[in-house]
């Protein structure tokens, strides 16, 4: 099997490079809106992330999913912890996120499987 886990992140770094490279005002300003979005605050970085998470499962984005799926297990969360966050997302987005929900849970264990 491929390190999907690896591959998500050259990508994800070639392109954003090269989407910064273009040096649009607006760009640079969402990225670092999103970058600071997560920072510690009256929420710390763990909840933050299983919001980001959830929010990007019910609008049925793979990559944000992968990111914060990533930023949750760096950030210390457990697989039972993703795993609820993950049951909110389907119940609120409904049946149309299982296959999500499936490319999340192998996402997860390739990040598990990485140690």
């Amino acid at each position: 099997m491929s390190d999907i886990v690896k591959e998500f992140n050259e990508y994800r770094s070639k392109m954003n490079d090269k989407i910064l490279s273009d040096n649009n005002k607006i760009v640079k300003r969402i990225f670092n809106l999103d970058t600071n979005a997560f920072a510690e605050g009256a929420l710390d970085k763990k909840t933050k992330e299983l919001l980001g998470l959830v929010a990007s499962t019910v609008l049925r984005c793979d990559d944000c999913v992968k990111y914060h799926l990533e930023s949750s297990y760096k950030e210390g969360l457990t697989k039972a912890e993703v795993s609820e966050a993950l049951g909110i997302a389907t119940l609120i987005g409904g049946t149309i996120v299982i296959p999500h929900l499936r490319r999340a849970h192998e996402y997860w264990e390739a990040l598990e499987n990485q140690g």
